[in-house]
């Protein structure tokens, strides 16, 4: 199969779907890769590296979509991407269809297989390749929420972690999956007192197990979820519904509960946030403020440490392009029923209930198209 892997041209996107190992295992399975000039370079990856490694580069964005077979990207296209999409060609990428409808219209009119990273699945409905961005999400949600917490940023100007004599910041994490776990360990980590809430009793019990003493466990609903607001420093937002949107779980009217100067950092904000007045912003202009209350929602966090990102994803997605080039993508989503859960959008139709039910859309069967 023929392999490509465009250069990201998303606001301060520094990912790449492939490294060069991930290169050199395609080479030793007798595919074809083709990279564009310098896509690499903003995770420390050089054009002489993937040469080395058995690539091809082409100088033009253009070039790859018109070469490949398969597309592999980190983020969904943007607009000036979609008319270089062929008919049937596949698209393996975080695509979050949910939150974008001219992105899903556009796929079902460029008739493309598109295979969501978010919504590939395993048996224990963990999600394989949204694990290792969410790890890194959940980490940096604490790190950049601590840093909009000081007073020239528009926080309430709380360190963390306190000193000796001065309580340290109060942080709600909102949702006890890999995003809010990894979040409220950061925290703890750095001397914060911590609640993390969460819909399921075994999910809290596990965590109250793992998590150190300054991190609460508490059940998520809208009481409990008022009355800590009103006293909290930093608000992660990490509620996922697989391939759907979050729920809102902080609505407008809950901001004139908070204090002048709290922070929110909505890491659902690619699949709509679950804090309302959330909208996606870029690591150029991250922030804006509402009724004194500084909103953080960059939908592709990860991007700021391309270099971690970039391996982690990589780790996680190149089993799974290896399944796609040496099977194609029907016998591959046939025989592995994880990969089958990822496809959304195929040749015009959508495959997936959450695209459909977030726009009122047809939904087609998996069998009518595999």
């Amino acid at each position: 199969m023929i392999i490509g892997v465009p250069k990201e041209i998303k606001n301060n996107e520094n990912r790449v779907a492939l490294t060069p190992a991930g290169v050199a295992e395609f080479k030793k399975n007798g595919h074809t890769v083709y990279i564009q000039t310098q896509a690499g370079l903003g995770s420390g990856f050089s054009d002489e590296e993937y040469v080395k490694a058995g690539a091809s580069i082409l100088g033009t964005i253009e070039e790859v979509y018109a070469i490949a077979e398969m597309i592999c990207k980190v983020k969904e296209p943007i607009a000036s991407e979609y008319n270089l999409i062929k008919e049937n060609q596949l698209l393996f990428t975080y695509f979050h269809f949910a939150s974008s409808e001219p992105l899903t219209h556009a796929m079902i009119e460029r008739k493309a297989i598109c295979l969501a990273y978010e919504t590939v699945e395993k048996t224990d409905r963990s999600l394989p390749l949204l694990v290792p961005m969410s790890e890194v999400a959940g980490r940096m949600a604490i790190q950049e929420g601590a840093k909009y917490l000081e007073k020239p940023m528009g926080g309430r100007g709380i360190l963390l972690g306190g000193v000796a004599g001065v309580k340290p910041a109060n942080v709600l994490v909102l949702g006890g999956g890999i995003v809010g776990t990894q979040a409220a360990k950061m925290a703890a980590g750095l001397g914060a007192n911590v609640t993390i809430m969460d819909i399921s009793l075994p999910r809290l019990r596990y965590l109250e197990d793992v998590m150190p003493a300054n991190v609460d466990t508490v059940m998520s609903n809208e009481y409990n979820v008022r009355e800590a607001i009103k006293v909290s420093d930093l608000i992660i937002g990490a509620v996922l519904i697989p391939g759907a949107k979050a729920p809102h779980l902080i609505t407008r009217e809950m901001l004139k509960e908070m204090r002048q100067g709290t922070v929110l950092v909505d890491v659902a904000v690619d699949q709509g946030g679950c804090i309302e007045t959330c909208h996606p912003t870029t690591h150029e202009n991250p922030t804006f403020e509402i009724d004194g209350v500084v909103h953080y929602c960059v939908a592709n966090m990860p991007g700021a440490v391309p270099y971690t990102s970039t391996l982690a994803l990589t780790n996680a997605t190149l089993p799974y392009a290896l399944q796609l080039a040496n099977k194609g993508w029907k016998k591959a989503c046939t025989d592995n029923e994880e990969l089958k859960k990822g496809l959304n959008v195929v040749a015009g139709k959508i495959v997936y209930k959450g695209v459909s039910d977030a726009w009122g859309l047809a939904l087609s069967s998996l069998e009518s198209v595999l």
